[in-house]
């Protein structure tokens, strides 16, 4: 059965380690907050400025001035600091950040990412996410696998990129997908509850390689 997007972001959590600093990208990624393991010491960061996310906020506890960069409501955990977008980028492009995650329109199967634009479509910026493939350690996406039944891991990107052969892991409904670097591929690694590997192949047009069976998602 495939995921739900709870579940994809429950994967997405267990890549997270004792003393990270996480950016979490708009969308999908933000609900990765509220999977946070017990016991684990991490910084989750907003590029606008906050370091110090904590989980979505109960309606009795929003505050409308602490939000986080997709203008959601959110918490902030004990010790949590405040800066401006200028000191945030310094911090990512500095190469201080150890994981980002993203969401994605599509990527490629050399691990090229866009996710910024659709040409003709109004955008109001290109966000932070051309600067955090550039400057964080690791880059993590967690999508849907398909979008209106055509693939988003495709050979070549048709959309505008966000970035070159970037993407180090990918988690979607269907499997979880890790970046051979030297072979310049994905491997399928994982696969969901009673998904199939001719199931994935099926709504993938990139090239993916396997090496041996994949192991069921454990969430």
């Amino acid at each position: 059965m495939p995921l739900s997007r709870e579940q994809i972001t429950q994967r997405a959590a267990k890549e997270l380690r004792d003393g990270f600093i996480v950016n979490l990208g708009i969308g999908m990624p933000t609900l990765v907050a509220n999977y946070v393991p017990a016991g684990m010491d991490v910084w989750l960061q907003s590029e606008n400025g906050l370091l110090g996310l904590g989980p979505f906020p109960r309606d009795a506890d929003v505050d409308p001035d602490l939000i986080n960069a997709g203008k959601q409501t959110v918490t902030a955990r004990a010790g949590a600091s405040y800066f401006s977008s200028a000191d945030s980028f310094a911090m990512i492009r500095g190469g201080h950040v150890d994981l980002c995650i993203l969401g994605a329109m599509q990527i490629s199967q050399e691990g090229d990412l866009a996710n910024w634009m659709v040409p003709g479509k109004m955008v109001k910026g290109m966000g932070g996410a051309m600067d955090l493939v550039a400057g964080v350690k690791r880059v993590l996406v967690t999508m849907e696998h398909t979008a209106r039944g055509a693939p988003k891991l495709v050979r070549q990107c048709t959309l505008p990129l966000t970035g070159k052969n970037c993407i180090d892991m990918v988690i979607t409904e269907l499997c979880v997908l890790e970046m051979d670097r030297a072979k310049r591929r994905f491997v399928l690694t994982e696969l969901a509850p009673g998904v199939t590997v001719d199931e994935v192949k099926s709504k993938t047009e990139a090239e993916i390689i396997l090496n041996g069976a994949p192991r069921t998602i454990a969430i």
